[in-house]
């Protein structure tokens, strides 16, 4: 009776909808571990998986808010715009002598307003998610260069010791902090999107969203919520970039919407929306940080890396869009 017991738990885990995906990668990711720690055994010191981990946390809290976006059948360009703009807002400001954590609170509510700009622009003003958040894009990046008459912030300052100790140097337990906001972020938007009447909904429109509509599901509301998601783990890695070089730089999250995208799509999250879980999220920004760190290792150029990179996306998007043209092929057969 246990055993029967185990074995429905297995099946029931691997019936999860996106679970076959994220067991693949989990077993390329392990593949790609085992041939960089050959071609360096250095690949496996502590430090150089403490560095892999804080290399890897931004990657995945951008890849997070990419998800929910991607789940609902959109996508957000504006997120490493959005990244820049929390890094120049937040160090523009400290610069100035206000608090940080005031600082903190007024850039939140700044990123926070694109996410609802570009939630509005979606799905009330029925604009091409594409379209929408190239231009909100667009304007962050503006944002960012103007914040501070188009220079770089100097230095954050002594003030902000506990600000750059909270975000990223400070440990708990052991761990840079880093990854414990990653960690934490992780368990509250894995529960919001997988536990909660708000996460089935994200799933409903992005699966058809004429259905979830006439189920009475608010497609207005619950784009807005993925949009905000996206935005609060931008601006977080805005602070954690800041925190990082203690000075805003204009150019801070620059091919971010890449790597987010990278990170959701690697785990097995569908571009076509109504599929994902953040569970792959995590093994995918970790190919990512993975590919990069090892590569690094071998001696490769930059270059390589980017296209290494972007050809695992393509290939990724495309095994997607085949898998899933497949399966709808076979429905309107039977």
């Amino acid at each position: 009776m246990v055993k029967m017991g185990k074995q429905n738990k297995i099946k029931r885990i691997l019936s999860v909808r996106g679970m076959g995906q994220v067991i693949t990668v989990t077993i390329g990711l392990i593949i790609l571990c085992i041939v960089f720690s050959i071609v360096n055994p250095i690949f496996f010191s502590g430090k150089n998986i403490a560095n892999l981990l804080r290399q890897i946390a931004p990657i995945l809290i951008i890849g997070i808010g990419q998800s929910y976006v991607l789940i609902t059948g959109n996508i957000d360009l504006s997120i490493g715009s959005v990244v820049g703009m929390s890094c120049m807002i937040s160090a523009t400001m400290m610069t100035k002598g206000v608090n940080p954590w005031a600082a903190v609170f007024i850039t939140f509510i700044c990123c926070l307003t694109v996410g609802l700009l570009n939630g509005e622009l979606v799905s009330k003003c029925k604009l091409p998610p594409f379209i929408a958040t190239l231009g909100t894009m667009t304007i962050a990046r503006g944002i960012a260069q103007i914040v501070n008459n188009n220079y770089n912030t100097g230095s954050i300052g002594e003030k902000a010791k506990g600000f750059r100790n909270f975000f990223y140097y400070g440990k708990t337990a052991g761990l840079y902090n880093a990854i414990w906001i990653t960690i934490v972020m992780w368990i509250v938007f894995n529960f919001l999107l997988s536990k909660t009447r708000t996460g089935r909904h994200i799933y409903a429109i992005g699966s058809n969203v004429d259905a979830a509509r006439l189920s009475g599901v608010n497609v207005h509301s619950t784009t807005i919520k993925a949009y905000m998601v996206s935005a609060i783990c931008a601006c977080t890695v805005g602070l954690m970039t800041c925190a990082t070089t203690g000075m805003g730089t204009m150019d801070a999250g620059n091919s971010y919407e890449m790597y987010a995208v990278a990170a959701s799509v690697i785990g097995g999250v569908s571009t076509l929306g109504g599929q994902g879980l953040l569970l792959g999220t995590v093994v995918g920004a970790s190919i990512w940080g993975v590919l990069q760190n090892g590569l690094q290792f071998a001696g490769a150029p930059v270059a390589i890396r980017n296209i290494t990179i972007g050809i695992i996306v393509v290939v990724s998007v495309l095994l997607d869009v085949v898998v899933r043209t497949g399966k709808h092929r076979k429905r309107k057969a039977s």
